[in-house]
């Protein structure tokens, strides 16, 4: 079991996989000229709001640890 410090050390290096970090396949509009489907939207919306989660705590995991976000 880790420790608190540990926990929170761990919540602030989280990261999404470098695959993760850009857009899925076929939602740059190459080939839909610009129109996603809804399931496509509410997925790329569900990405949004996890990434928007995972930011919020690394900021507060930072600033327990009296760090700056980088």
């Amino acid at each position: 079991m880790k420790t608190p410090l540990e926990l929170v050390t761990s919540v602030a290096d989280f990261r999404f996989p470098p695959k993760n970090r850009r857009p899925p396949s076929g939602t740059d509009g190459s080939q839909t000229e610009g129109q996603l489907s809804e399931a496509e939207r509410e997925d790329l919306e569900a990405l949004v709001e996890l990434s928007e989660t995972i930011s919020l705590l690394r900021v507060q995991a930072l600033r327990v640890l009296g760090q700056t976000v980088t």
